[in-house]
């Protein structure tokens, strides 16, 4: 192996480990925060189409899906990588995500075929990982070339070349810790694409993936599609085709999101707050069952006939770490606490049941 590939290797590894170390400190203490990453951009045009760029599609589906997740998720912070026609270096990208210590990495790409080629059609998803496949390679290598945009990439990337495969030898030494949460959120994304969006199925896959190598955080790549197939062209650049996209991400990522906030509570001692009698409460005593809809999850303390309960009032609210998670209805009733919920959801689609048994919260 070439010397600075061992370089290469020593010096990744020891960075890697630094971030995803940091990554830990930080996971506990802030506001979930998910970072788009529209690929390519200023000079760098990604793929070209007959009548279209892959980095003004990717901008165009990233902002909408940022539109829907602030709209729908006021708990969750939305971060760009780059929100206009501007060109982002690659380790740029990571460092946004890293220093916002974001729990979300979702890159955005469109896919091309060698023009001596017939052209697929369809969406995949890819974690970070080994090449299990010349495709999966094919891909990272186009991916990666933006690299050669930047002044320096050699030195900046301590000797990585995108189109030599001694350079990917790193992917083989990378444990990553969040190889799991990365699959889960790209299978629940590709599905979405697939049901929802109804593209053709190329699949979730792992691939080395310059972009995704440095983020302390799950993370995925999407390719929205072939740029590079006309009749897929005109879907990718549509208004309609546009939404359908970043619906199906968005969906995905709701699921992600809503697993999420299941796993992530730690009981912290904190009693929850009494509830105030109303319609869709009933009389408990603390050695009860007790049933409530969670439906926001804030970093800020909201009152009563605040704009963010869309008229849902009396709400309460307990403790979790730095976040208010905020209730609607009380009841031992699972039956009746299911009416609640049907009616919450018409103005929160993420309201979910939450239980409480002698005062503490059980799931």
């Amino acid at each position: 192996m070439k010397l600075h590939h061992l370089l290469f290797l020593q010096l990744f590894l020891g960075a890697f480990l630094a971030v995803c170390s940091t990554g830990h400190l930080h996971a506990q203490n802030r506001q979930f925060t998910v970072v788009i990453d529209p690929g390519h951009g200023g000079k760098d045009p990604g793929a070209v189409g007959a009548s279209s760029k892959e980095k003004d599609i990717v901008l165009s589906v990233g902002r909408r899906l940022g539109e829907l997740i602030e709209k729908q998720h006021p708990d969750v912070r939305v971060i760009y990588t780059r929100n206009d026609d501007r060109f982002v270096e690659l380790n740029r990208r990571a460092a946004i995500a890293n220093k916002a210590h974001a729990d979300l990495f979702i890159s955005l790409h469109c896919n091309a075929m060698d023009r001596r080629r017939v052209s697929p059609q369809g969406v995949e998803t890819f974690v970070l990982g080994l090449h299990r496949s010349k495709d999966n390679l094919d891909v990272a290598k186009a991916e990666n070339a933006v690299i050669m945009y930047e002044e320096d990439y050699s030195q900046t990337y301590e000797g990585f070349n995108p189109n030599e495969p001694e350079s990917y030898i790193i992917f083989e030494f990378m444990a990553n810790e969040f190889l799991s949460q990365s699959v889960s959120l790209a299978t629940l994304v590709q599905n979405q694409l697939v049901s929802g969006a109804k593209r053709g199925n190329r699949n979730v896959r792992q691939a080395g993936f310059l972009v995704l190598r440095e983020v302390a955080m799950p993370s995925i790549l999407v390719e929205l599609g072939y740029i590079s197939n006309r009749q897929e062209e005109q879907y990718l650049k549509s208004t309609g085709g546009q939404k359908a996209l970043a619906n199906a991400i968005y969906n995905g990522f709701r699921e992600y999101k809503r697993e999420h906030d299941k796993k992530s509570y730690v009981f912290t001692g904190t009693q929850p707050p009494a509830s105030t009698a109303d319609a869709a409460s009933t009389a408990l005593t603390e050695e009860s069952r007790e049933y409530r809809v969670q439906f926001l999850i804030s970093s800020r303390e909201y009152e009563q006939g605040s704009p963010c309960f869309k008229g849902l009032r009396p709400v309460d609210h307990y403790v979790d770490g730095p976040l208010y998670k905020y209730t609607y209805g009380s009841t031992g009733d699972e039956k009746e606490i299911q009416k609640v919920l049907r009616e919450v959801r018409k103005k929160f689609k993420d309201a979910f049941v939450i239980e409480w048994v002698d005062g503490k919260r059980v799931k």
